[in-house]
């Protein structure tokens, strides 16, 4: 006992005290000569307290029935300190009955509950699993308490080896740690076991197992004593409080992974993330066609037809070429969990699948073998549900995972679906809004000839790309009298189909004003006295006019990016205009710059989407953009071409108009233009 650390005190029937351990000596504070023969109550006890633990000693003494607690102790020193006792009754051959008291400090209690070895008596009675084996590990003695445990009875386990009582793999380890502490010496305080037993083979207990060896007086090791506490509620609420972590630890990702941006396939792709291996060793998200078509619900007579768009497993596993691969289409048949979810707007749980049933989430027999080669063993189907109206289905399943879906697993996958669904809708309906607004844009914006009187001229629009949305970028080539062509880029500020619209209202103006024959800045201030009529809009613009003839540019400036003149001759430069305010802002007059052309000379005009950046300063992208005007000089088109590819941002977060004009010869510009 004084080798475990644990207290001992034996206390007659008339309560003085008849043995004191040096234990009891290190948590009392008495020597043993200062505690022996005196009453435990005086000694022990403020008097407040004394009057229950006497009646607490007279119940054990009566009764014989134990009792275990924690009590206030009045140490030594006069402080107050929580003791854990473990009260008996013992008798001995006479019939003279007396108090065993075992105590420990309630902090270490855990502690000498697990790792407390006990006279075979004490054994007998104690409610935690006690034995103790030879080196061989064979049991030499088991108390009732941890044969109840393994379901054998004690003289079943006497002589049996260790391994023989508790076979299989998640007993492995206690075997290796016996043999550890048999040869080091070294305990094992606390070690957690998981497995099953004969007592109860359909669920999984927990037992905390303290190990240390046992030697006589002279060092000889005689074998290793097993204290073992079963602790299965506590490990089931770890459990509970860990998946309840798990939970919203994946929630919380989900919420700030999922709808990143308002694209469809990376919206369902981020989902799957999300999902594997947290959840499921296999993830597939697909979507009604009809939505991704019309951005409706559309369930006929006919199978429902789906579109993939993400697919993601925990490994690399053949069971891969069962999931339709992202992008196609297909269709379930009637018993798939997919068309189940649709029918019935409720989720389908499968917690095990047999090997017939694998062909009911299977697309085909094909898929079902690689199913079962993988050792998929469980799966459910999600809908995924925005708005009202079911929109898609998400499936999962588990192979390499043992254990199989439950309620808890359920009830996060529909949560996380939610949150999806909305997200992917959203992403749906923003396509159809960009489509239409990129469509309108186009319908809008001209399709100049690529030859007018003394110019070469090429043309290109790029909407903006991801998550951004399309705006109110233009230009145009305005054919006016005497030969002279007009040349426009304009930004209205905004994005989406209002902006497109205000776009094509400007333009239209635009294409008004210019037959009134008047110089850029007349035409730039009526378009801001317009543009102010448009309210909240602004926008910015470059109007030029080119006059072969006279081989002169007129050219005036709105709030826009400086042109670039590019020489035949000379290096390319920003042309240093009057900047000018946007247009829609008012109450500052715009100026008209003219300068000459020669033959081979280009004018390049664009809008702010080709060379502004987050993250990039503007004076070094318009560094960028004279670098790649420099010679070799190449045609418009191709000038277009590669500005667009090498200065367009990847992730394409605004519009682009483009408009490249190279002055030629009049003569060769008087030859029949194509027709438009």
């Amino acid at each position: 006992m004084d080798l475990l650390g644990v207290a001992a005190v034996l206390v007659e029937a008339d309560g003085r005290i008849d043995m004191w351990s040096p234990a009891a000596e290190a948590l009392f504070g008495y020597a043993c000569d200062e505690a022996v023969g005196q009453y435990v109550a005086p000694l022990l006890l403020h008097p407040e307290h004394r009057e229950a633990a006497i009646g607490l000693f007279a119940e054990v003494m009566e009764t014989g029935r134990g009792w275990a607690g924690a009590f206030p102790i009045r140490h030594k020193d006069g402080r107050t300190r929580m003791v854990e006792f473990r009260n008996m009754r013992l008798t001995d051959n006479i019939g003279d009955h007396y108090a065993l008291g075992l105590a420990i400090d309630r902090s270490t209690v855990r502690q000498v509950e697990r790792s407390l070895a006990l006279s075979t008596r004490l054994v007998a009675q104690a409610p935690i699993g006690l034995s103790v084996l030879d080196t061989d590990l064979r049991y030499v003695a088991v108390n009732p308490a941890l044969a109840a445990m393994h379901g054998i009875s004690e003289a079943d386990h006497i002589g049996r080896r260790f391994g023989e009582i508790l076979p299989g793999a998640p007993f492995t380890s206690a075997e290796a740690a016996m043999r550890e502490v048999l040869a080091s010496g070294v305990p094992v305080v606390d070690r957690q076991a998981v497995g099953r037993t004969i007592a109860d083979p359909e669920h999984d207990h927990a037992w905390a197992v303290s190990l240390y060896r046992l030697e006589d007086h002279h060092g000889h090791v005689l074998g290793i004593a097993n204290v073992v506490v079963d602790v299965t509620d506590r490990y089931e609420a770890a459990r509970k409080a860990d998946r309840a972590q798990r939970r919203l630890r994946l929630v919380a990702n989900g919420s700030a992974r999922i709808g990143t941006t308002l694209e469809v396939e990376r919206t369902a792709q981020e989902l799957a993330d999300v999902l594997v291996p947290d959840l499921a060793d296999m993830v597939a998200v697909d979507l009604l066609d009809s939505v991704l078509r019309t951005g409706r619900t559309d369930i006929g007579e006919d199978p429902p037809l789906f579109r993939a768009l993400a697919v993601q497993t925990a490994y690399p596993t053949d069971a891969a070429q069962a999931l339709i691969p992202p992008g196609s289409l297909t269709t379930y048949h009637g018993d798939h969990p997919a068309a189940h979810c649709i029918r019935s707007r409720r989720p389908l749980m499968i917690t095990h699948l047999e090997r017939g049933d694998l062909t009911r989430v299977a697309a085909d027999s094909d898929a079902a073998a690689l199913l079962e080669q993988a050792g998929v063993h469980t799966a459910m189907a999600v809908p995924l549900i925005a708005r009202g109206q079911v929109i898609g289905v998400m499936g999962q399943a588990r192979a390499r995972n043992p254990l199989p879906f439950d309620e808890d697993d359920l009830t996060l996958a529909c949560e996380l679906a939610a949150t999806a669904a909305l997200s992917i809708d959203n992403a749906v309906l923003h396509q159809h809004i960009r489509s239409a607004a990129e469509a309108l844009q186009r319908s809008l914006l001209p399709q100049p000839s690529p030859r007018r009187p003394g110019l070469e001229v090429a043309t290109r629009y790029r909407p903006a790309q991801a998550f951004s949305k399309v705006g109110g970028d233009w230009y145009d080539v305005i054919p006016l009298d005497a030969d002279r062509t007009a040349l426009a880029v304009g930004d209205v500020m905004g994005s989406g189909i209002p902006a497109a619209t205000t776009m094509g209202r400007l333009r239209t103006a635009t294409s008004t004003l210019a037959d009134l024959d008047l110089d850029p800045a007349r035409i730039l201030t009526h378009l801001d006295r317009i543009t102010r009529g448009l309210d909240p809009y602004i926008a910015t613009c470059v109007y030029a006019i080119y006059d072969p003839h006279r081989a002169q540019l007129q050219v005036a400036c709105a709030g826009h990016l400086p042109p670039v003149l590019v020489r035949a001759d000379s290096p390319p430069e920003l042309l240093d205009l009057p900047t000018g305010t946007p247009l829609g802002v008012g109450g500052v007059p715009f100026q008209t710059t003219a300068l000459s052309l020669k033959p081979g000379d280009q004018l390049i005009l664009y809008t702010d989407g080709l060379v502004e950046t987050r993250n990039d300063p503007i004076d070094e992208r318009l560094a960028d953009l004279l670098r790649l005007l420099s010679p070799p000089h190449r045609s418009p088109e191709e000038t277009c071409d590669q500005l667009l590819h090498k200065l367009q941002h990847p992730d394409g977060h605004d519009d682009v108009a483009l408009l490249v004009a190279r002055a030629q010869p009049l003569a060769s510009a008087q030859e029949p233009e194509p027709s438009q």
